[in-house]
């Protein structure tokens, strides 16, 4: 059974939502999901924990193998120590296994996707960042699309008004 994650609520199965880029689906056609790992300093995990973390801007990037998380945001929180000096946009490496990584850069590189974080959130008490294989949507998918929500929303209210 799929539950649904909610900010601040724990499921069944010890998953909560810390932050949601509901652009992406917007933006692009999701092919194929991945569950990553995240290497995190400890004021990262603090901020996560209070849920000021932020991927709406962000983007995966591989380098020479690795994937690496770009252009997130974790807001230190405000007990962080004097001797850390926090960079709230740091490039955070992200794990994954090597054959997933090794299907990700062929499918980059040669197909045209394009990696994008699709939400973070823990999992058995770590965090973890779902990336989608992904390609972009043009303008007129975009109205596609939101017509379609709009006849979805109408026909309920139809329905609902019997």
């Amino acid at each position: 059974m799929n539950k649904e994650k909610h900010p601040g609520k724990e499921g069944d199965e010890g998953e909560r939502l810390i932050a949601l880029n509901r652009r992406a689906r917007y933006d692009y056609f999701i092919e194929d999901r991945y569950e990553a790992g995240l290497v995190l300093q400890g004021w990262e995990v603090k901020s996560m924990r209070e849920g000021r973390a932020q991927v709406a801007d962000a983007y995966v990037k591989v380098i020479d193998e690795e994937a690496w998380l770009v252009g997130a945001h974790f807001t230190p929180p405000s007990g962080t120590s004097t001797h850390i000096h926090p960079d709230p946009t740091r490039t955070r490496k992200l794990l994954l296994h090597a054959d997933e990584l090794r299907k990700l850069v062929g499918k980059v590189q040669r197909a045209g996707f394009t990696l994008i974080p699709l939400d973070l959130h823990w999992t058995r008490g770590r965090a973890k960042l779902e990336i989608g294989l992904a390609k972009g949507k043009k303008q007129h998918d975009k109205r596609a699309d939101i017509k379609q929500r709009e006849w979805k929303r109408e026909k309920a209210r139809v329905l609902r008004d019997r």
